[in-house]
């Protein structure tokens, strides 16, 4: 997994972006309707799921462990067309579909980050981000009354600290790709 990730970093760092422009985005302007939420939302949870879903089966033969990520992308997929697919949804609803893909996504994170433990040093940056997620999906699934802009700042500062971890995570992997090659073996790359 470890190796597959690595050869993949450019990806990785597409989902820090996506996360970063939208906690921006939700920060920027937390006044927006619901409407606008909703379909920010979507769009982000569907650019991730996408990234992720092409991440982890960019390289899967041969990879056991790539299901975790394939998992969490596919929950990103479907939540981000259900609230494209079901505008109408009332504020509660959006905000636990966001509860319950954060934990998802998180607990996929996690499981990921536990298998790649052993291959490359950095594995603590997906972990935490997979523990964010969690937290934040509990966060709101237990206060959803919390109000509308403080749900939005919720969002957007989340999405901000999961870009740069996500960030911070690919610059690991790049580093990692390029020290030990593509092929994962761990031996270092000599000139």
């Amino acid at each position: 997994m470890g190796n597959v990730l690595a050869r993949n970093w450019g990806w990785v760092a597409l989902r820090g972006v996506a996360a970063l422009l939208f906690g921006l985005l939700t920060l920027f302007n937390p006044a927006i309707t619901h409407a606008v939420l909703v379909f920010w939302f979507g769009a982000f949870a569907i650019a991730d799921g996408v990234l992720s879903v092409v991440s982890a089966l960019a390289h899967w033969r041969g990879e056991p462990h790539w299901v975790a990520l394939l998992v969490g992308g596919l929950a990103g997929i479907v939540i981000g067309v259900l609230t494209f697919v079901m505008p109408g949804f009332t504020a509660t609803v959006l905000v636990y579909l966001i509860a319950a893909w954060a934990i998802v996504r998180g607990v996929a994170e996690i499981a990921t980050a536990i298998r790649l433990r052993e291959l490359v040093t950095g594995e603590w940056m997906l972990a935490l981000a997979g523990v964010l997620s969690v937290l934040f999906g509990a966060a709101i699934a237990v206060v959803p009354a919390a109000g509308a802009l403080a749900i939005v700042l919720w969002i957007g500062v989340w999405a901000i600290v999961l870009g740069v971890v996500l960030l911070g995570l690919a610059l690991r992997l790049r580093s990692w790709e390029h020290r030990f090659g593509a092929d994962g073996s761990g031996t270092p790359r000599t000139a």
